[in-house]
């Protein structure tokens, strides 16, 4: 794996099954994975969580000009444990509609395990980025955890 960009952390209160299940059930991706002041685009959602499984979404971020399009392949799935996939992003549909594989990518590690009476989640994301981008990503990614939090919350 390459360089570590960035990481985000939380202990929430569910048990290992419950987040198992937000992060890999595509129903369930639809209604959190976004920052809190965004929201995924109905439909968009793919999550094959088996080694080399596909998983996408895309994010509207119109109030910023654009929809933000995420893709990879799932390359290690140990359940209630680890999720290791790959990260591509555009901003042009036709590239999400495509999802090329070999299009440039960033690795993503998410670990989770049981602790402190909840889950203890790790979403780390490894490959080059600029410091700036990286502190950018990291804030993003906290407020993606800020809807998973609520997300829950509902449940």
């Amino acid at each position: 794996m390459t360089d570590l960009a960035y990481s985000v952390e939380r202990v929430f209160p569910v048990d290992s099954d419950r987040m198992w299940h937000a992060w890999t059930d595509a129903g369930e991706l639809e209604q959190w994975y976004a920052p809190t002041e965004l929201s995924v685009v109905p439909g968009s959602v793919v999550s094959e969580p088996l080694e080399g499984g596909r998983w996408s979404v895309a994010v509207d971020a119109s109030s910023y000009g654009h929809i933000a399009y995420f893709w990879g392949r799932y390359a290690e799935v140990v359940p209630m444990a680890k999720l290791i996939h790959s990260l591509s992003y555009s901003q042009d549909e036709a590239e999400f509609i495509a999802r090329d594989d070999d299009a440039p990518h960033h690795d993503i590690v998410i670990d989770m395990e049981a602790r402190d009476g909840g889950t203890w989640v790790r979403f780390a994301q490894y490959g080059d980025m600029p410091a700036e981008q990286a502190a950018m990503a990291q804030a993003g990614m906290e407020s993606y955890f800020d809807s998973l939090a609520l997300h829950l919350g509902r449940a």
